[in-house]
């Protein structure tokens, strides 16, 4: 399969620099970025062309907290095919923050290593509406050794969840952390105040003790930590700074103004936090980087690198960044029609959700105009060549 953009007018590379206005050509061929430059190129062998009539293209996004658990079902608000409408809402890519609302889910060292594995297997291939899912993170609980991470490692899971064990205190995990780290887990640890039955709250004290590697919801989930903690992690600790729409807006503004004056940006993350009791949220992550891009007075490149190349690069992913080589997972978005901006990037840092006009997930176009977004500004963004009658 080979796809190919053209006529782009803004291209938001996801790692936080400046647009460029200089490349109006992506070609993706077999679900990787593989040119980028002039449209003076020979288009014929795509399959599938969109003109994006000057619109913006940017990566598409990654939420790194999202609560799966199997198939393309939320058993916390009974709601199916709720991935699939996150991918009309930007997502390209989600990673698990635990199976945690498993019903019934198992406690034991045997049980937890279990439903991570299955997870893992069960979304190493499943990819609906197009989204790639890193699936299964073993929850940490009393009595997990460093065997059981070994085995883990060597089946291909690795991602772990802290904060949620049987353990007297949150901080008590702290071995197990090293255990999962030394193994090449990538460690989240919820942060803030309890969120479900059963759980504790994680304070900033328990994060230096733990040191994972991703503070998550750092704004809380939904309740967040005391302004204190917030500054104790932000300036006496390198954990990753998880900000999620479904946590508390003032501490998100204050998480992205305490790390642009520690110059610790590129510590930031966003995410959704979702489903939960918040919801299932298909704009989440969009809608955070709009409210914190307008709120905060941040770029919208930054913010978009927020939760695009930061996660990549944090997770030790590929995905996340508009460069050759790498996965074809590509937004092409635009002023929403009847807003006060003409540019993509204005409306965003105007306040206002921008139009997806177009979304690939591993270089094949998955739909024209999403269902959960106004319409775009431009009215010509379209396919303009076609050798396929449907594409999968």
């Amino acid at each position: 399969m080979k796809s190919a953009i053209v006529n782009i007018g803004v291209l938001v590379g996801g790692d936080g620099l400046p647009s460029a206005r200089d490349m109006k050509c992506i070609i993706m061929e077999n679900g990787i970025i593989s040119y980028i430059g002039s449209q003076d190129i020979d288009l014929s062998s795509c399959n599938v062309v969109v003109d994006a009539d000057g619109a913006t293209v940017i990566p598409g996004l990654i939420d790194s907290h999202v609560h799966i658990v199997l198939g393309d079902y939320t058993p916390r608000q009974k709601t199916v095919d709720f991935l699939e409408s996150y991918v009309h809402g930007g997502i390209t890519r989600t990673i698990t923050a635990s199976e945690v609302h498993a019903p019934g889910r198992p406690k034991d060292p045997a049980g937890v290593k279990a439903l991570a594995l299955m997870a893992q297997r069960c979304f190493q291939h499943f990819r609906p509406g197009g989204m790639t899912i890193h699936g299964g993170s073993v929850i940490l609980e009393p009595g997990l050794t460093e065997k059981d991470f070994v085995e883990l490692a060597e089946q291909g899971v690795w991602l772990a969840k802290a904060g949620f064990g049987a353990f007297p205190k949150p901080r008590d995990a702290a071995e197990i952390v090293r255990y999962a780290q030394k193994h090449g887990f990538k460690v989240m640890c919820h942060t803030g105040g309890a969120s479900i039955p059963g759980s504790s709250p994680v304070t900033a004290d328990d994060l230096l003790e733990m040191l994972p590697d991703i503070s998550g919801h750092v704004n809380g989930g939904p309740t967040a930590m005391t302004d204190s903690d917030l500054e104790k992690v932000i300036h006496e600790t390198a954990i990753a700074l998880q900000i999620v729409q479904a946590g508390n807006l003032r501490a998100a503004i204050r998480t992205i103004q305490l790390a642009k004056e520690a110059q610790q940006f590129q510590r930031v993350l966003i995410a959704s936090d979702t489903p939960t009791g918040t919801g299932m949220m298909p704009l989440g992550v969009m809608k955070s980087i709009v409210e914190l891009s307008a709120l905060s007075k941040t770029p919208a490149e930054q913010m978009i690198a927020a939760a695009t190349g930061h996660v990549g690069r944090i997770y030790g992913i590929d995905a996340g960044l508009i460069r050759v080589g790498r996965p074809a997972d590509v937004l092409v978005i635009d002023a929403p029609l009847g807003g006060s901006a003409a540019e993509a990037l204005d409306a965003i840092e105007n306040g206002d959700l921008p139009a997806i006009a177009a979304c690939f997930t591993n270089g094949i176009l998955r739909y024209m105009n999403s269902r959960n977004t106004p319409p775009p500004r431009r009215e010509n963004i379209k396919v303009i060549h076609e050798r396929l009658k449907m594409w999968i």
